[in-house]
């Protein structure tokens, strides 16, 4: 097992201390630090899902069919009654 200091401010320390009262102050550090890994490792993997989904789309999009303004516009009028 390894050491490891941080300094904090004063107010968060007595705000520890008083939260976590009679319990062990390194199972409940570990423990923190293994959520904030744990919600590190999950941003990274939905940030890569967003960028796939928008390369997907993108990629899509690009190879959808483009129509000019008169073309709809056209479209428009001619389907109207």
């Amino acid at each position: 097992m390894s050491t490891v200091n941080f300094s904090v401010p004063e107010d968060v320390k007595r705000a520890f201390h008083a939260a976590f009262a009679g319990q062990n102050k390194s199972a409940v550090i570990t423990a923190l630090m293994r959520e904030a890994v744990e919600r590190r490792a999950r941003e990274a993997r939905h940030q890569a899902a967003v960028e796939a989904i928008l390369a997907e789309h993108t990629s899509s999009a690009a190879a959808l069919p483009r129509v000019t303004e008169a073309q709809f516009r056209e479209a428009r009028e001619h389907g109207r009654p």
